[in-house]
């Protein structure tokens, strides 16, 4: 069945209500054919299915959030069993803010990562805009298009409406003296100025420990982050720029390794939204939280009542 029809029969399905019965009397197919092509249909993208929370179901953890870290905005998705589905699910809500509060002229700067990437992959867009996203870190090969911010960028471009700026340059380089030539390019320092300026930030935030996806991907070995977390380190933002449980910087090698906007270039901008949908980064958002950088946090159930708790357990004492 060309894409047209597959198009026309997932319309009557999920549109128009038609029952597979109805459908297979109609393209005179047989109801096993039906069932095949609604599948095939989802595959390929022509239908997406999204299931939406009620908001009661986690408004009190977000009200609780934003009270405790004077952050504007949190988003809590409910909590799933399965990994991939909960980055789904989380990815869901977070794009339907982004279709929300994204207008003409509007410049993201985005970041990379799985969350991240999750993102562009189910945002569904109820009107086209004339937006920009530019990358805020440089590329690698290693990890695929969710370890790229030029893929993502693109992706978002497509659903959402405008234009994709790539940030010529790695993301990762093995000489300071490097990194700093890069920076000084006209082209680099162009891209890197432009994602200093934007109106939204989309953010990762990354943990600490030996099995981290940067370790698998080769950025920093076993060692460096054992180093790293020998420091007080409990996370990262932006790949590199690693925090301690209070959220202030701890200074480390790699920061000179990595180019990309820093903590100072997330400061400067209006809107920086950092997600996180795994439970081992539960200590890496608290950290995250209290450097003040974060306007809107994106995240799960679990990990939402993990950190109000551990805040409250490690508040520092009145003297």
């Amino acid at each position: 069945m060309a894409t047209d029809e597959l198009t026309r029969l997932a319309t009557l399905y999920y549109v128009d209500g038609l029952t597979q019965e109805d459908l297979s009397k109609r393209f005179s197919i047989s109801r096993a054919t039906v069932g095949r092509m609604l599948k095939r249909a989802q595959e390929e993208g022509i239908v997406e299915i999204r299931v939406r929370h009620h908001p009661r179901d986690t408004s009190q953890l977000e009200q609780e959030l934003t009270s405790r870290f004077g952050i504007e905005r949190a988003i809590v998705s409910i909590n799933h069993k399965d990994q991939d589905k909960q980055r789904e699910l989380l990815a869901g809500l977070v794009a339907s803010h982004l279709d929300r509060i994204l207008v003409n002229g509007a410049i993201v700067a985005v970041g990379m990562g799985r969350n991240i990437s999750a993102i562009s992959e189910h945002a569904i867009s109820s009107m086209q805009r004339s937006s920009t996203f530019v990358c805020a870190i440089g590329g690698s090969y290693r990890g695929g298009e969710t370890m790229n911010a030029d893929h993502i960028c693109r992706r978002l471009a497509a659903r959402f409406g405008g234009e994709s700026e790539t940030l010529y340059a790695p993301a990762l380089v093995s000489d300071p003296q490097v990194r700093a030539s890069l920076l000084a390019n006209d082209t680099v320092k162009q891209t890197l100025d432009k994602a200093r300026r934007a109106d939204i930030a989309l953010i990762g935030i990354g943990d600490i420990n030996e099995d981290s996806n940067m370790v698998r991907m080769g950025w920093f070995t076993p060692e460096e982050i054992a180093q790293v977390k020998s420091y007080g380190a409990v996370g990262d933002m932006m790949g590199y720029d690693f925090i301690d449980m209070n959220g202030k910087l701890t200074e480390t090698p790699m920061q000179a390794r990595v180019l990309g906007l820093t903590l100072a270039d997330l400061q400067r901008i209006p809107n920086v939204i950092a997600i996180a949908s795994e439970n081992t980064k539960t200590t890496a958002v608290l950290g995250a939280l209290r450097t003040g950088v974060i306007n809107t946090l994106a995240t799960t159930e679990n990990i939402a009542q993990s950190i109000l708790s551990l805040e409250e357990a490690t508040r520092p004492t009145a003297t």
